[in-house]
């Protein structure tokens, strides 16, 4: 696992957030060098996988230094992560198949809360 993530390249509409972790990179990032978070999805290997394992559809950001002594990472259970930016909530949910990866990895994966 990388010690830090890529920080996002520019803020427009190619942001993409990881359905797993959060984390916030633009699409050719994940491209390029997957989830940091998530390397087990190789997402750098499969360009097919951005899109599975990711969303545009997501609300707020949040740039995290220190994950593990941050208050807003524990509230947001990114705690063990590593640092960079990440979204407060994705819409989506990772679809059965990746839910079976993470299993398979013994990863946890929490799907967003609905309101």
């Amino acid at each position: 696992m990388s010690s830090v993530a890529q920080i996002p390249t520019s803020f427009g509409h190619e942001l993409r957030a990881c359905l797993r972790c959060r984390l916030v990179k633009t699409y050719d990032q994940f491209r390029e060098s997957g989830c940091e978070n998530c390397q087990f999805f190789n997402m750098d290997k499969d360009n097919e996988m951005v899109n599975e394992c990711t969303t545009s559809n997501f609300t707020g950001i949040i740039s995290v230094m220190d994950p593990s002594r941050s208050w807003a990472g524990r509230w947001l259970r990114i705690g063990k992560f590593v640092p960079g930016c990440y979204t407060l909530t994705v819409s989506e949910t990772l679809f059965g198949e990746l839910q079976t990866i993470c299993d398979e990895h013994n990863i946890p994966y929490v799907p967003p809360k609905r309101s």
